[in-house]
């Protein structure tokens, strides 16, 4: 919800608009049936004033409760979009890993903007119906009071009615359109992500098809809760009418007896037509909160309930400056396990990474290599003892710790950018020579001229470069920065036998000799250029 001082003008709008509605034709049955008795034109001037008056009210505080209530909402929700991101950022990847990206993604874009209608569809209604109802049969009460009984009897009963039936014929469709929706966007990406393999394994089709059924279900959905919405305020209509009925009923006694005179009788009559063109936005808030619940649920869902990377559940805010390496990254007894794993991943790790020392780290898939590079970098926590220079990782924000030890993962993540802004996400302020002169030191000088320079792109997701040049590119970043420490994971991916040497022989020599340099292979590596070989098996040092 938007703060109450920036709420409060556009619900005070909404509750005059709908006030000036009931009040217009109020005023205008009271003065066609006055003035169908011919009275002198002095006693009507006060009606006629007042229809203009209510006709032009209504239109300004209509634009009014839409300029102000919709500034509030939209404000509130570029918030909740920004804070949902900030709360996304810290776990990632790792805390992530078990959610699907088309769930997450309709979570940010379609459950956030449904959060909006709480206060433009669920709270503002209610509360401006509500009051605007309830003057209403209080006005018809002065009048004759017995159509006010039957007035507030049938708001009554449509409020239960419709509610009772929109949340029995469309509940089940409002949940499942969300959940359907982000099926669909999973879909989507699933097919475009791979469509490349998709087209050569001749399973364009049946992608395509899981698309059109995943469509297909969600426009039933939608369906389904546009006729409960439709039948809702069909039984909306069905009780205004009654309203109507019973007016003239209780009010014709009083006509007969001269209680009640024409114009009073019209205002009786007409008014809970007024008031029921207003309540029809209750049974319908109804019908937006579930929704707007469902989104919230699905939202608390999607985002993780603790940070995967801190033991503590807490999100420390980083402060920017690096930890300082010190004597190294000393590791004792250390255990960790992926989010949602059932058993640790690495258990009784006692490691010790010095200053300048060329670490190779072995074993084969499955043994943990890449459970400890994402340790070492805080994407997931650990128990145990983990300190830089001294200092304990669980003290620090996992942003600076990723300050001093970097990562150059398996599979590198190359944007749908130029060479030369690919570079620049490690450190903005290089100039073009030194982006040149990295690029030389990692191997890949005569392939930047041979792709014309800087300028040149490098496809999405790094699809004009080769698995090796990825890797040169993501050290080169690593390089830029300048981290302490780096940790290479699987750097020889997707690279032949041949080549593999070469490259590794390419990345080690790159590194300054004051970066520490933790190789994770699960291949053999010329020994000349490495200082220590540790081997894992099954989690554990051996």
């Amino acid at each position: 919800m938007p703060s109450w001082r920036r709420f409060w003008p556009g619900a005070a709008s909404a509750f005059l608009s709908e006030a000036s509605a009931v009040a217009l034709l109020a005023v205008s049955a009271w003065l066609i049936v006055r003035a169908s008795e011919q009275p002198a034109v002095m006693y009507i001037t006060a009606a006629v004033v007042g229809v203009r008056a209510f006709a032009l009210s209504r239109a300004v505080f209509r634009y009014l409760e839409r300029l102000t209530s919709h500034d509030a909402a939209l404000r509130q929700l570029a918030t909740s979009r920004t804070d949902m991101v900030r709360r996304l950022i810290p776990p990632a990847p790792d805390g992530l890993a078990r959610t699907r990206g088309g769930s997450v993604l309709g979570s940010l874009v379609d459950d956030v903007d449904e959060l909006q209608n709480l206060p433009l569809r669920v709270v503002l209604p209610l509360v401006s119906s509500a009051a605007v109802a309830l003057g209403a049969v209080v006005f018809v009460a002065f009048v004759w009071w017995p159509a006010a009984l039957t007035l507030l009897a049938c708001l009554v009963v449509a409020a239960v009615a419709a509610t009772a039936w929109g949340w029995v014929s469309g509940a089940r469709a409002e949940r499942a359109i969300a959940p359907l929706r982000g099926r669909l966007a999973d879909a989507v990406l699933d097919h475009l992500g791979s469509l490349d393999v998709l087209v050569a394994c001749g399973a364009v089709e049946t992608s395509a098809g899981r698309i059109r059924a995943a469509d297909e279900q969600l426009r039933r959905a939608v369906t389904r809760r546009a006729t409960a919405q439709a039948a809702t305020s069909a039984v909306v209509s069905l009780l205004a009418g009654a309203a109507t009925l019973l007016a003239v009923l209780v009010a014709a006694p009083g006509v007969v007896g001269g209680a009640l005179d024409g114009p009073a009788l019209a205002v009786v009559v007409l008014v809970p037509m007024a008031v029921f063109e207003v309540f029809a936005a209750v049974p319908l808030a109804a019908s937006s909160w579930r929704q707007v619940r469902a989104a919230a649920e699905r939202i608390a869902d999607a985002v993780p309930a603790h940070d995967s990377s801190d033991p503590t559940g807490e999100l420390r805010a980083a402060t920017g400056v690096a930890p300082a390496l010190g004597d190294g990254l000393r590791l004792r007894g250390l255990t960790a396990s992926w989010p949602g794993g059932e058993h640790a991943s690495l258990h009784g790790i006692d490691l010790d990474v010095r200053p300048g020392e060329r670490l190779l780290v072995v074993g084969t898939s499955g043994a943990g290599k890449t459970t400890l590079a994402h340790v070492l970098v805080r994407f997931l926590a650990a128990d145990g003892e983990y300190t830089i220079g001294g200092v304990p990782v669980a003290s620090l924000a996992a942003d600076d710790v990723r300050l001093t030890v970097g990562l150059c993962e398996q599979h590198p993540m190359l944007f749908d950018e130029d060479i030369r802004q690919n570079l620049l996400f490690a450190r903005d302020t290089a100039a073009d020579d030194e982006l040149s002169a990295v690029l030389e030191r990692v191997g890949l000088g005569p392939w930047l001229r041979e792709r014309g320079g800087l300028s040149a792109r490098v496809g999405e997701r790094g699809a004009l470069v080769s698995g090796g040049q990825a890797q040169r590119i993501a050290l080169a970043r690593g390089i830029l920065h300048g981290f302490p420490v780096l940790v290479l994971d699987e750097p020889t991916a997707g690279v032949d036998a041949d080549a593999s040497d070469a490259l590794l022989t390419d990345l080690l020599s790159a590194v300054g000799p004051d970066q520490a340099v933790v190789l994770i292979s699960h291949v053999q590596v010329p020994p000349a250029l490495v200082d220590r070989v540790v081997r894992l098996e099954h989690g554990a040092l051996v």
